[in-house]
């Protein structure tokens, strides 16, 4: 069987596909990743092959329209609403009828019995109902963006789908994976396949500082780069200064080294270290703060481990709403608890004394553990690529 990975250019949305394209390979299948440099870069990382198609994208760049200086995007849109939610799908319309007859002319000559893309990419969608081969989309875990996406593209695509021989518009994905422990999901997303969440944050170097066991609580801290570039440093400062007197507690704190000059004096309980794949260093950790990112949400669950979501933008608010809701940790989403130093603290320090938040996490880690494996799902796209489209 050959699968073709047809993804968003951002290597976020390509990276929970990495586990089920080697779980393909393990069992004899080729696979190939198609897009863009942001997303074949990301491919190569992984150690997967691919072909590029056009030029690097920067879906940071494109976030950042609009946002002033020294603002974060909570900080001017608030939480978002349904016109926001729309407002992020629409460039991925424009940008399906740029790339969709590159993608189209490369698919012919390859030749795919499937199509494994994420929620967003459309092209992906039409590729597989023009060629007429199954498209498998996989989510990144909550889905309330992905949810929308097949509503909003069908009027803008329908000329685009009608031009390439699909009268009936936009055609439906055959399978829709979901790697969200039971309970999690947004209860208003369509159910869907269950696939336990594998973390594939790249390769790393295991650092000498994670082999050391804490003389108390170890609590990483990870924003991810699009949140600092979104100018997040003002965050990030209140964060660390949240862990001055905070007792019995230490912090390990995520910076690329691109951020690294503006981070300045910290005190002695907190370290700064290179990014590093999160799954290499929670082992000895017992909370996580993060950004509402759905790979860092995910991994943290793998771990069992409670968690402090700060949400910006979109769907990051949603994962702090379930992590809430499933009582595995605390959403602060208002942008004047996140710029409290003194609020930041108080919530760090309920989640760190009260063990149902512990408890919470330990159930959804529990709850994915139950998922099957992406090895275990390689007979199901088998079986949909021998019957083909419904």
């Amino acid at each position: 069987m050959r699968v073709l990975l047809i993804t968003t250019p951002v290597s976020t949305h390509f990276a929970p596909l990495v586990p089920l394209a080697w779980a393909l390979r393990a069992a004899g299948h080729e696979t190939l990743v198609l897009g863009q440099p942001d997303v074949v870069d990301a491919a190569r990382a992984a150690g997967l092959s691919g072909h590029v198609v056009g030029e690097a994208f920067d879906a940071a760049e494109l976030m950042a329209l609009g946002l002033p200086p020294d603002r974060r995007p909570i900080e001017v849109q608030g939480r978002p609403g349904p016109a926001a939610f729309a407002a992020a799908l629409r460039p991925w319309t424009v940008h399906t009828r740029y790339t969709v007859g590159s993608y189209l002319a490369f698919a012919r000559g390859w030749r795919p019995d499937l199509v494994l893309s994420d929620r967003l990419d459309y092209g992906a969608l039409i590729v597989g109902g023009v060629l007429g081969v199954p498209v498998v989309q996989h989510r990144w875990g909550v889905d309330p963006v992905g949810e929308a996406a097949r509503g909003a593209g069908l009027r803008p695509l329908q000329g685009v789908c009608a031009r390439l021989g699909l009268p009936d518009g936009l055609p439906h994905p055959a399978l829709v994976l979901d790697p969200c422990p039971p309970g999690f999901q947004d209860p208003e997303v369509t159910p869907g396949e269950p696939v336990r969440y594998i973390p594939s944050n790249g390769a790393g170097i295991l650092p000498d500082w994670a082999l050391t066991p804490p003389e108390g609580h170890r609590v990483c801290v990870s924003l991810g780069q699009l949140t600092l570039a979104m100018n997040g440093m003002p965050l990030l400062h209140r964060i660390v200064e949240a862990f001055d007197g905070l007792d019995g507690a230490e912090a390990v704190v995520t910076v690329p080294a691109a951020f690294r000059d503006r981070v300045g004096p910290v005190p002695r309980s907190v370290r700064i270290v290179d990014p590093v794949p999160l799954d290499l260093v929670l082992d000895r950790c017992t909370a996580v703060v993060h950004h509402g990112g759905s790979g860092t949400q995910l991994t943290a669950t793998a771990f069992g481990l409670p968690q402090l979501v700060l949400p910006g933008h979109l769907d990051t608010f949603v994962v702090g709403d379930r992590i809430a809701a499933c009582g595995a940790g605390i959403t602060l989403d208002d942008p004047a608890a996140q710029d409290d130093s003194g609020a930041v603290r108080a919530a760090l320090r309920e989640l760190l004394d009260d063990p149902g938040y512990a408890a919470g996490a330990r159930k959804l880690q529990e709850g994915m553990r139950q998922l099957p494996a992406p090895a275990q799902l390689v007979p199901v796209l088998e079986r949909l690529a021998e019957d083909g489209p419904a």
